[in-house]
């Protein structure tokens, strides 16, 4: 029994023994030192706000589309004889050059005939001036005689038919030319629908072709755009004058640019979108008009306008990374703590903000990150860079 008492009591008093010696640990620990400064300012970079003339740009984006874009009809019918080696998607077209040649020679019978029926009608006329010329001779002694028999109505008939003729004729020229398929523009293919050998009928599509003369980009433009150009609604600019544009854009791997000249304005605001469109040219671009690095700018590509807007002088103006969501700014103010400030926003472009109310020249905004932003935080700076 006695053994089975000190079994019991052994570990009892080791765990006894334990709690003794932590309690006299934890007891002579050293107090931890009291940070008695207070929590640790957050450092922020900051920018100037700066105060100077500036050009205003508007930045939006758009298509390339040509000014002259059509389906190219046949005009007469027949078996196309002969394409030009630019009658293919991309070839070239110059003013006056055949592109399909169909076969000319019912045309040129038709041509012969109407020759003849003019010639025919030609001495018609003059056998019917002859008939009346005998009949005023016949008649002269003759009082209230008809125009019937003095032959006029039948002079008439004869001048009409040559009359008809005449215009059969020209008919003929005209349909016999249309077997030339032309164009009065200079331009490219960008499909064809038909062979040599096949045969086509009047208002046959031959293809689509597109002038390249000049092109255009339709450019959309909100409120704020517009205000920063200072143009009005439906304005169209002077002939040779106009806002001047610069349009950039990737191709094959490289960046490029064109320029051209915004030229007017829409008259009315699009219902659906409520943005305004304007219209930028280009002239020759897929000659002169090419990119800084020999590219055209080619129907269909999409491309980046930098609109040259108005002058403004004395511009209060920030980084745009200092602009925070709703129009607002984080300012260190002269205690070096947050100040929260509203501002009026009269421009924004990727780099910079143009400010008209909110902001004095030589105030610090800040241009960082700032987690869970608190008015009158404390903050350390450091300029930008």
């Amino acid at each position: 029994m006695a053994g089975k008492l000190v079994k019991i009591i052994a570990p009892i008093a080791v765990i006894a023994v334990s709690a003794g010696a932590f309690a006299l640990l934890q007891a002579s620990r050293p107090e931890p030192e009291k940070n008695e400064e207070g929590p640790r300012p957050t450092t922020v970079y900051t920018a100037p706000v700066i105060q100077e003339n500036t050009a205003l740009e508007v930045i939006t984006q758009g298509e390339v589309r040509s000014r002259t874009a059509i389906d190219l009809m046949s005009q007469v019918g027949g078996r196309i004889v002969a394409v030009s080696d630019e009658f293919v998607e991309g070839g070239r077209i110059e003013p006056g050059v055949t592109l399909v040649q169909i076969d000319d020679t019912d045309y040129q019978l038709a041509l012969s005939q109407a020759q003849a029926r003019l010639a025919e009608a030609e001495l018609g006329v003059q056998q019917a001036l002859a008939d009346q010329d005998v009949a005023r001779k016949q008649l002269r002694n003759q009082k209230d005689v008809s125009d019937l028999a003095l032959k006029k109505p039948q002079v008439a008939q004869a001048n009409a038919v040559r009359a008809a003729a005449r215009a059969g004729l020209e008919q003929a020229k005209v349909d016999l030319q249309r077997t030339r398929v032309t164009l009065p523009f200079r331009g490219r293919f960008a499909s064809t629908n038909v062979h040599i050998g096949q045969f086509i009928a009047p208002g046959t599509v031959i293809g689509k072709v597109f002038g390249t003369d000049s092109v255009d980009v339709r450019l959309p433009l909100n409120n704020a755009q517009l205000a920063s150009l200072g143009l009005p609604i439906g304005y169209v600019a002077d002939e040779g004058a106009g806002l001047p544009v610069r349009f950039t854009a990737q191709v094959a791997g490289q960046h490029h640019t064109w320029h051209g000249t915004l030229v007017r304005l829409d008259a009315a605001v699009d219902p659906n979108t409520r943005m305004l469109y304007a219209l930028a040219e280009i002239e020759e671009p897929y000659a002169s008009g090419v990119s800084d690095k020999g590219m055209p700018m080619a129907v269909g590509l999409y491309v980046e306008a930098h609109i040259g807007g108005r002058d403004m002088v004395d511009a209060t103006i920030i980084p745009a990374n200092a602009l925070r969501a709703g129009d607002k700014v984080f300012l260190v103010n002269e205690d070096g703590v947050l100040e929260i400030r509203d501002v009026d926003v009269a421009h924004a472009s990727r780099e910079r903000v143009v400010v008209s109310a909110g902001l004095n020249s030589g105030e610090r905004v800040i241009v960082s990150a700032i987690r869970n932003p608190i008015q009158g935080m404390a903050l350390a700076t450091s300029e930008e860079g």
